[in-house]
């Protein structure tokens, strides 16, 4: 039986739209996550993106556990001396509750030029609406 390596040119990608009403935040990425690098598909070969599209709807209806909402601290920096800044969770969800999903999906795919194609396939938007919907996406059940 011989092994066989996937190419770039022989990808089939899909769209699949997911509801984030209610799911836990870190089951829910990484599961996004599998899909957004191929590991879902038989054909998964490491050095290759044959991962799908991802519609992610109703953002801000994503939970969490715990005491993460004023726990979990986000900090960023502006290059700037002394222009750190730290946002919680709670205050985060309130104001872009698509970046709360992007960064923990992120958090999941490989840091390299693969990592950041695959992010890319990823869409996430704060309501049901989204822009998506000639690609026909089919819906996934993610329980």
């Amino acid at each position: 039986m011989k092994t066989v390596f996937l190419k770039k040119e022989e990808t089939n990608r899909r769209w699949f739209i997911v509801d984030a009403t209610g799911q836990t935040l870190g089951r829910f990425a990484s599961r996004i996550a599998k899909i957004l690098m191929g590991k879902h598909k038989p054909t998964y070969t490491p050095n290759v993106d044959n991962g799908d599209f991802v519609v992610v709807i109703n953002a801000e209806k994503i939970k969490v556990t715990g005491k993460k909402l004023t726990d979990k601290i986000y900090y960023y920096h502006s290059g700037y001396i002394g222009n750190l800044r730290a946002q919680t969770l709670k205050e985060r969800l309130e104001k872009k509750p698509e970046e709360v999903i992007i960064d923990a999906v992120w958090g999941m795919l490989p840091k390299t030029r693969l990592g950041r194609k695959m992010i890319k396939k990823l869409k996430v938007y704060r309501g049901s609406e989204h822009p998506h919907t000639a690609q026909n996406p089919e819906p996934l059940k993610l329980s």
